[in-house]
């Protein structure tokens, strides 16, 4: 579940009863968002290093910082360590990420440009909409969004081994292309209707099928944050 997400449910299940104490910032969630922060860098001239050798470390770096991604959001969210340098940092970690490795093959030649440009743009999007909408409540997660951030990160790992995978990695990129738009128009028409629901008011902590104590999430390892959905 998204961080910012999460925050949010936990936040309005807490204010009718007893206050709950906030989680200290430097905390193990917190520190694998950092963590995933500071892999970019690194994955970016490995990459861009090139070879075999600088291909594969860019491949470990790339899948262990995708764990983080995981990992982050599921403890912040059973150990209640939902803060705010949280609900910000982690989608930036998130889309500096994804958004780097996309850049950098398309800078390499082996992306089109086009690809990156319409992943990035969604992702800017969706994450204008996620604050667009906070204050009224949160989108629940969807098992697209989460198709859609798996396919992204198979396709980007396809994409940074060395060896030629014929069109294996075209096709999943091709499919985690069409899942990005298809989930993005989702959550454009989601957060509209939610908007225009409750004008003025607070929104439930969450809307949409399946939502319910401690499901809500960000559209969005998927929405956006750490239930990686989006």
């Amino acid at each position: 579940m998204s961080r910012l997400a999460a925050g949010e449910a936990e936040d309005d299940g807490a204010g009718g009863g007893q206050a709950v104490a906030a989680p200290g910032l430097v905390n193990i969630a917190n520190v694998l968002t950092v963590l995933r922060l500071i892999l970019v860098p690194v994955f970016v001239l490995l990459l861009l290093a090139g070879g075999t050798g600088g291909r594969a470390a860019a491949f470990v770096v790339f899948a262990v910082a995708s764990a983080t991604d995981l990992l982050d959001g599921e403890l912040a969210r059973r150990r209640g360590l939902i803060t705010d340098f949280g609900k910000i940092a982690d989608p930036i970690a998130d889309k500096a990420l994804t958004g780097s490795a996309l850049v950098t093959l398309s800078v390499q030649g082996q992306l089109a440009w086009w690809i990156t440009v319409v992943i990035l743009a969604r992702e800017l999007v969706v994450t204008g909409l996620r604050f667009w909408v906070i204050r009224r409540g949160v989108i629940a997660a969807s098992r697209g969004g989460k198709v859609k951030t798996l396919l992204q990160v198979v396709a980007i790992c396809l994409y940074i081994l060395p060896w030629n995978l014929g069109l294996s990695r075209e096709i999943v990129m091709g499919a985690a292309v069409v899942v990005t738009v298809v989930t993005g128009a989702d959550y454009v028409v989601r957060a509209v209707r939610l908007r225009r629901a409750i004008p003025g008011h607070l929104a439930p902590p969450a809307c949409g099928p399946g939502s319910g104590s401690g499901a809500a999430a960000a559209d969005g390892p998927g929405g956006e944050g750490h239930d990686k959905s989006g």
